[in-house]
């Protein structure tokens, strides 16, 4: 966006905010009451600001983003956006002042030139803030990618494998959010948006104080917390393979560095490396948290020092012992790559970073980031030539992505319903999943997404981590998750020694939540399985309350009733943003639970 020498407008400050907003956001998606919530622009026009573009009349609003055109050709405006942006922050009590200040001063250089480049002109500026009869807001415009012309292959339904099979052990870790800066005793609550931090304060009556392994509240973890459940992974293996879908750092987002980001990836990278041993293969994939500013990911096409290769190099030096050289290339390239596990089993580690609505970058052009879509497709289709079944992880669920993105995701798993075999997830830090249907009918179901809880405890959850059993190593294996598995450390107790009720454990227990099959009576965990369970949860109560409180990790408050069920069961069933959207409709929320959805700090 080009912008004039005037004042910043609130244009400019409002689409800067609408990118901000979800940094102090919570970290999945939010519980629905009965009232939805307000939209930017209502917390805008109600606010101290006292502004309300819907106000304006089409003409003005054109008029004032034509005369500021070419506002940040200059240094000094660019000064004056950076303060008004953080102004406003401040203004609309966004977070605390110094925090306000801190991640505008962080964010402005990477956001300002984005805004520059993209091609957010005055008619779409004002589509947004006046209304669609203002304009046509296309930034994200649709798009389709390109399926070779070959015929989809018969689908035939999977059928459990002979008793006695051969079964894969997957270890999977995701989220592990280590702050350098947690400190024993320090505030658990506190005005800032992270946390049992050594400037968190101190605690008083009403204040609780963080825990020696970690807190319920709005804190990350400790370094010897996720060391210990290394130690104790290990001991648990032994593991055919391991995934590891990313977000190292801590959401201290508005105080971070390049520095201490790779500094972050090299200490858990070679913790990983460490306790699971040299003959461990380690998948990982990019999270959004992994850059600063956070999901702060240009596409390849952006080089020089606004580029991501500051990352990808590190990341591809670090990652070395686990990947070949190729899958290096093109996670040096734009962060996704491929490798082949076992034969006949092939993974694919997709940035989905280049298909998140707060990747600012994204709007100087959506379409397919790095082509990795259609990277996707040629490789889908030689695994398909093949008879290679294919595994994907990343980080953001497909179902919380950019409308387009996520749809034409949806289409290649459609298309590739017998490739396809597995899908694995963070992000949320709940333990989850959504559902893949085909796309002419809606009801046969073909894929399942598996989110899984994260290893950190933001925000009020006990550290966890996966285990998957997938059909294993033989002639004719299906490669579908068979079944799963959650373990947590209970910080209930590993913060309280039964000996010494003050202290805490020295060597506190990971131990079983649940197992799949057993909690829901399933005999295997395919998609015809999943879409059965959600059956279960709508007229049978009791099970969808266990669902609540094991996606929770085990610690939940209150049970989810009506509209929250409804959201809920809404978010099960939708593995794209558009069937999120319709359902959410069809309910009643009025797009509310679509924005719940998407506002995520994770």
């Amino acid at each position: 966006m080009r912008l004039s020498s005037q004042p910043p407008s609130f244009g400019l400050i409002t689409c800067s905010l609408v990118l901000i907003l979800p940094l102090f956001g919570s970290c999945h998606p939010a519980q629905l009451s009965g009232n939805p919530s307000l939209v930017f622009m209502e917390q805008l026009s109600h606010s101290s600001v006292r502004f309300n573009w819907r106000n304006v009349t089409c003409y003005v609003c054109k008029a004032v983003f034509t005369i500021v055109d070419v506002a940040l050709l200059s240094d000094a405006n660019e000064e004056r956006v950076a303060q008004a942006v953080g102004e406003a922050c401040i203004r609309l009590h966004l977070a605390d002042e110094q925090v306000c200040r801190d991640i505008i001063e962080l964010f402005r250089d990477d956001f300002i030139r984005a805004l520059q480049e993209s091609f957010l002109w005055p008619t779409e500026a004002c589509a947004i803030l006046v209304g669609p009869s203002c304009g046509k807001f296309d930034v994200y415009a649709p798009w389709n990618i390109t399926l070779p012309n070959v015929p989809k292959p018969p689908v035939k339904p999977p059928s459990p494998p002979k008793p006695g099979s051969p079964q894969s052990r997957v270890l999977f870790l995701t989220d592990v959010h280590w702050d350098r800066e947690y400190d024993v005793g320090s505030a658990a609550d506190c005005k800032e948006p992270l946390c049992c931090r050594n400037n968190s304060g101190s605690p008083n009556l009403s204040r609780r104080k963080a825990g020696h392994w970690g807190t319920y509240g709005k804190c990350d973890l400790p370094l010897w917390t996720v060391e210990n459940l290394l130690e104790n992974a290990a001991k648990a293996g032994p593991w055919d393979w391991v995934y590891w879908t990313g977000d190292i750092p801590a959401h201290n987002v508005w105080s971070q560095t390049r520095e201490q980001q790779l500094s972050e990836l090299t200490v858990i990278s070679r913790l990983i490396h460490k306790h699971l041993g040299p003959n461990v293969m380690v998948y990982p994939a990019v999270g959004n948290h992994e850059s600063t500013p956070v999901n702060s990911f240009p596409p390849p096409y952006i080089h020089g020092n606004r580029s991501s290769s500051w990352l990808y190099d590190q990341m591809a030096e670090e990652w070395a012992p686990w990947l070949p050289d190729q899958a290096l290339k093109t996670l040096r390239y734009g962060g996704f790559y491929t490798v082949q596990i076992q034969p006949g089993l092939r993974l694919v580690s997709l940035n989905m970073n280049f298909c998140a609505r707060e990747n600012f970058w994204l709007m100087v052009n959506s379409t397919d980031p790095g082509d990795q879509l259609q990277w996707l497709i040629h490789i889908l289709q030689a695994s398909e030539d093949k008879g290679e079944k294919v595994h994907i992880i990343g980080h953001i669920p497909p179902g919380l992505c950019l409308s387009s993105w996520s749809w034409n995701y949806y289409h290649i798993v459609n298309r590739y319903e017998s490739t396809i075999t597995g899908q694995f997830f963070g992000h949320t830090h709940l333990d989850e999943f959504q559902m893949f249907y085909d796309e002419e009918t809606m009801t046969h179901p073909l894929g399942v997404v598996f989110i899984a809880p994260s290893v950190t405890t933001f925000v009020g959850l006990n550290p966890g981590y996966r285990v998957y059993y997938v059909d294993g190593n033989y002639q004719g294996s299906s490669r579908l998750v068979l079944d799963h598995e959650t373990y947590i450390m209970n910080l209930t107790e590993a913060n309280h020694s039964p000996w010494a009720p003050h202290s805490p454990q020295k060597d506190p227990k990971w131990t079983l939540l649940y197992r799949a099959t057993e909690a829901y009576g399933l005999s295997t965990l395919f998609p015809s399985d999943f879409n059965r369970l959600i059956g279960t949860f709508i007229n049978d109560d009791p099970v969808f309350q266990k669902f609540w409180y094991l996606r929770y990790k085990g610690h939940v408050s209150k049970p989810c009733k009506e509209v929250c069920k409804t959201g809920i069961l809404c978010y099960l069933r939708s593995g794209r943003y558009d069937d999120l959207k319709q359902c959410d409709y069809l309910n009643g929320f009025k797009g509310s639970l679509a924005r719940a959805a998407t506002k995520t700090l994770c």
